[in-house]
């Protein structure tokens, strides 16, 4: 279908603005959301298509709301959500973890990517032609945490739920949803990776990261499929990195 319209959250900086410019590239038309503008508009640069920029808290219902009525003025319809906005907590254990830390990233990771795919969601049900695609950035934490992580942990493994549910619900209108996990993208978040990460032994190592860019070819062939196909979960991460068999 011409003049697919792709939005993402978190599209200012790292993985979200690498999937921006892949997608781009290939002809969608783009929404980005982020909560710094300057960010947004570098990104919009780089992409080099028609973009919509909007600074948006996806924490916060009314303001993700607002953001996907601009989306169908300027656009008439959604075909694929990228959720990838997410954020950690200093690390802690579950006493020393800072109830308002806990609540920021509840409020981003899980509550952000309820309200951003309600409202994709609703949009997707009764447009014409229906249905879309929702993708959820997941995190290898979704599969297995690290230390001191579980405001994180807690999310990515919620949004596993919310990804089955969405599959499952969206049956009915043509609306898929797949969830990426994604282990030590290089990105500036990821930088701290390279001095060295809590390992479940109690250690400290370096662990070896890889190319945002191969992240943006994933989420562009997940969200190319067509609506009869799909890629429920997928993992792509540092072939070295220690997921399989953390110990």
């Amino acid at each position: 279908m011409a003049d697919k319209v792709a939005v993402i959250t978190g599209g200012g900086t790292g993985i979200g603005r690498a999937v921006g410019e892949r997608l781009a590239g290939k002809g969608w038309k783009l929404a980005l959301l982020g909560r710094r503008h300057d960010k947004l508009e570098e990104a919009a640069v780089a992409t080099g298509v028609d973009t919509l920029l909007i600074t948006c808290d996806v924490s916060n219902a009314d303001s993700v709301q607002a953001a996907f009525t601009q989306i169908v003025d300027r656009f008439g319809r959604v075909d694929m959500l990228f959720n990838n906005a997410g954020m950690g907590a200093a690390p802690a254990e579950i006493d020393e973890h800072d109830i308002a830390a806990w609540d920021r990233v509840v409020g981003v990771n899980l509550s952000g990517s309820f309200y951003c795919a309600r409202a994709a969601f609703g949009i997707m049900k009764r447009q014409s032609p229906q249905g879309g695609r929702i993708i959820n950035n997941g995190s290898i934490s979704a599969q297995a945490p690290r230390p001191k992580s579980i405001a994180y942990t807690a999310t990515k493994h919620a949004l596993t739920g919310l990804t089955k549910s969405l599959f499952l619900d969206g049956r009915p209108y043509d609306i898929v949803a797949g969830q990426i996990d994604i282990g030590n993208t290089l990105t500036d978040m990821a930088a701290v990776m390279a001095k060295g990460m809590p390992q479940a032994d109690g250690s400290i190592r370096v662990e070896p990261t890889f190319d945002v860019g191969h992240v943006a070819d994933a989420v562009a062939l997940m969200a190319e499929l067509p609506l009869d196909a799909n890629v429920p979960f997928m993992t792509i991460m540092a072939s070295k990195m220690p997921l399989v068999g953390r110990g």
